[in-house]
């Protein structure tokens, strides 16, 4: 980290020239960019002024005049005029094929658009008051931790919104769901439904439905009959929203809830030839005895869709109340909730990573990393090279030192939801944890001091993805509420370390640092020319930089 990559371990996919240049071919035309602040992003963050791309491909980098003799006669010339070009971005958790259909089909109501939860609740009025009884008004990212208001919209909320359309809101989170009473009958939902397993239908003090949902496993019951998903046009959503993420600079994204379902509609969006993002896939493991009877095995596909590990979740949303805590949420008895009880991660982990998988698993809660932690170490016992398999926690959100030791100990690597500082910093402060625990949130400096790799992330529904303003979060701790605090500032990173947690730690994370994360010979021409250096502006202007373009496999995607 820091002016070093996340690891020196290589997997089997490793194939990156260390160094050299790569002699064209008469294959493709040759496009050079020079008068250029390129940051290579290597091992050693190396800047060039000069790059030269021969079809979808890096040939070279370096000085201008170098880059210009190996290229040769009758190539295309680009001026960069002194702008800045950094890999492509890659956001390493984010939901993009089950979050495309969604992000159309659902209204925005979150922080950013309402403070309170009355603003949310007036809007759904003129929502329903504006479509025809029987239809459904469905919508996302609400958030009562930071939305003025009741702690949950439940039957009560929303049945005096309408009891003739059927509602569904999702959380922020992505972990909790509330609905309407003419959603629970649309859905079928009898009142004596029993729990799914790591999941919950929750009931009031009299032991009724009250239309909370905690996990997709519960709440998709609900949601999967919303009759505007079936008649969506799933490629069309993700196309489209592969578009929106290049104009943030995008060229690799992810998706770590796949299903059936999500396969066959990444498969076929890839075989349009018009994805402009690559994408790599985590099979869930809700489909488990699906994913054995498909025989899918990992790294199946191509270098723009791919199957890179497994997604195992252990606990649900900190801001949620539902991540599995050491001690009780602030002022409650509440210890959060495993989604999935240890044994059975324990067997879990213990029968993908023997299969060769990659793990990712979920874990927000200190506890629930405990979890992780221990079902680990009975992995690496079997006799697994958990090393080599570059197993990562999502979130890992509250992380206690001796969690960190153990994680550079067993070779884990963790993925931080950055935007958990910034927009649920002061409520983790004064409302979820207190100020103590809500310090060891997103500790990337303490684990880039302990020498434990680390990504930067969106999870794309619960924050949008924007790489610059993660960067600018991760350096400068800033919160969205507000401004002039910074939470835990001792586990800011420098620029080029958060620059590294999204393009080249992040390929390594999704097994893919032999291809993309940075501008290497021999890597895929997926880079992004921004009007500014994140590393010389003032860190609370990273944000601000503008992406003037972006080229994903050596074709431009996006032009401001």
């Amino acid at each position: 980290m820091g002016s070093k990559s996340l690891a020196q371990a290589q997997s089997p996919l490793d194939e990156t020239p260390t160094s050299g240049l790569v002699a064209p071919s008469n294959s493709s035309a040759i496009t050079v960019f020079v008068n250029g602040n390129i940051l290579t992003v290597d091992a050693e963050f190396s800047v060039a002024e000069a790059m030269a791309i021969q079809g979808n491909q890096i040939l070279v980098v370096g000085s201008k005049a170098e880059v210009v003799q190996l290229a040769g006669d009758g190539v295309t010339q680009i001026d960069l005029a002194g702008k800045t070009v950094l890999p492509g971005f890659i956001d390493p958790h984010v939901h993009a094929v089950t979050g495309a259909l969604i992000a159309n089909l659902m209204e925005y109501v979150g922080i950013a658009r309402f403070t309170t939860t009355e603003d949310v609740l007036n809007f759904l009025r003129e929502r329903a008051a504006a479509t025809p009884p029987g239809e459904w008004i469905a919508a996302r990212n609400f958030d009562p931790s930071v939305q003025a208001g009741p702690e949950a919209l439940t039957f009560a909320e929303l049945d005096a919104v309408s009891t003739e359309h059927p509602i569904f809101v999702l959380n922020a989170s992505g972990h909790l769901a509330y609905a309407n009473s003419a959603a629970f009958a649309a859905a079928k939902i009898p009142p004596d439904i029993e729990n799914p397993p790591g999941a919950e239908f929750v009931r009031d003090a009299n032991g009724n439905l009250n239309g909370v949902m905690k996990n997709n496993v519960a709440f998709g019951q609900v949601l999967l009959r919303y009759p505007a998903i079936a008649t969506a046009d799933p490629v069309a959503a993700l196309l489209n929203l592969a578009a929106q993420f290049n104009q943030v600079g995008l060229t690799t994204i992810s998706e770590f809830s796949l299903g059936p379902a999500d396969m066959e509609m990444m498969n076929a969006t890839a075989a349009t030839g018009k994805l402009t993002t690559r994408i790599r896939a985590y099979p869930f493991y809700t489909y488990d005895a699906t994913w054995d009877e498909l025989e899918l095995q990992p790294h199946t596909g191509d270098a723009i869709a791919r199957i890179s590990g497994y997604k195992l979740v252990s606990d649900g949303s900190n801001q949620g109340y539902t991540g599995l805590q050491r001690e009780p949420y602030l002022n409650t008895d509440n210890y959060g909730l495993a989604y999935t009880e240890p044994e059975e991660l324990t067997r879990l982990a213990t029968k993908r990573s023997q299969q060769g998988w990659q793990l990712a698993i979920h874990a927000n809660g200190d506890r629930a990393i405990d979890n992780v932690l221990d079902t680990l170490e009975v992995v690496q016992s079997t006799g697994t090279d958990l090393r080599s398999l570059r197993p990562r926690i999502e979130h890992c959100s509250i992380l206690h030192d001796e969690q960190i030791a153990r994680m550079k100990k067993l070779g884990v690597s963790a993925s931080f939801l950055i935007g958990h500082v910034y927009y649920w910093g002061v409520a983790f402060r004064d409302e979820i944890f207190g100020e103590e625990k809500a310090e060891l949130l997103d500790r990337a400096r303490s684990c880039e001091t302990a020498g434990v790799g680390f990504s930067l992330h969106s999870d794309f529904m619960v924050t949008d993805p924007n790489p610059l303003q993660m960067i600018e979060i991760a350096v400068t701790r800033r919160t969205q509420k507000e401004p002039d605090y910074a939470l835990a500032p001792w586990e800011a990173v420098t620029v080029e370390s958060a620059i590294r947690a999204v393009t080249s730690d992040a390929a390594w994370q999704l097994n893919s640092d032999h291809e993309v994360g940075s501008l290497e010979p021999g890597k895929f021409a997926d880079f992004v020319i921004l009007e500014n250096d994140p590393r010389r502006v003032t860190p609370a202007q990273i944000s601000e930089i503008k992406v003037l373009a972006t080229w994903m496999n050596g074709q431009p995607v996006y032009q401001l």
